[in-house]
């Protein structure tokens, strides 16, 4: 039968064992809140998207970051201690002793593998979430982005349609103004012809219609460069 120190030794390993999965026990318990949560306070985000979670998915991923570093460590930790357990039921002197040992050593990594399924399992969950999510996310923003450009582009082209109306009517309104000034011009060169004291007012005439052509001309050339920079803008 195994001595005092060797069953001293295997109690302080049952003791480190219980004592590891009590903590597994709490931090996984709170691990599965923090996902819930997560997931609780993205739906939340996309149905009002004016209100703010307590927790930011920014401070939930270091959570999750840092809970995961803790739970890793105390899973290898048990681990560690269910290898102790093992090599313990192997030793010398304890025969006799072997199936209770066993059967205790065989609960507790049952216990191990549970915990160890159970996290790996919400990890995933968790991830998974948050590839969703951002994916989502992304996705939205884009929608936001073309429905903007869509819009600039809507009023864009209405008013490009618009200058081009004004631009389309003056040229008519000019076409037809020249059209009566030929007209115009062509009587008065036959009165001039007949009356050579009229000849000063038709030179005044010319000159005044040559500088209002200068004028128009210049008009339309500003509105022709302004039309050009706001389509290229």
């Amino acid at each position: 039968m195994a001595g005092i120190g060797s069953s001293n030794y295997w109690e302080d390993l049952r003791k480190q064992a219980r004592q590891l999965e009590n903590e597994l026990d709490l931090k996984l318990v709170s691990f599965s809140k923090l996902c819930t949560s997560y997931s609780s306070s993205r739906d939340g985000r996309r149905d009002t998207s004016d209100t703010t979670p307590l927790l930011n998915n920014s401070t939930q991923d270091r959570m999750f970051d840092t809970m995961s570093v803790e739970i890793e460590q105390l899973l290898a930790k048990l681990t560690a201690v269910n290898d102790k357990m093992a090599e313990y039921t192997n030793t010398p002197g304890t025969a006799s002793l072997n199936a209770a040992l066993m059967h205790t050593l065989q609960r507790h990594r049952d216990i191990l593998q549970d915990y160890t399924h159970e996290f790996h399992k919400t990890k995933g969950n968790f991830l998974a979430i948050r590839e969703r999510e951002d994916l989502l996310g992304s996705v939205r923003k884009d929608i936001d982005g073309s429905g903007v450009n869509n819009r600039r582009t809507e009023l864009f082209l209405k008013e490009h349609e618009h200058l081009r109306n004004i631009a389309m009517a003056t040229k008519e309104n000019m076409t037809s103004q020249r059209g009566m000034l030929k007209s115009i011009q062509s009587r008065v060169n036959t009165l001039a012809n007949r009356f050579p004291t009229i000849n000063n007012l038709i030179q005044r005439i010319n000159l005044r219609k040559r500088r209002d052509s200068l004028i128009l001309g210049t008009v339309i050339g500003v509105c022709t460069i302004l039309l050009l920079l706001y389509a290229f803008h």
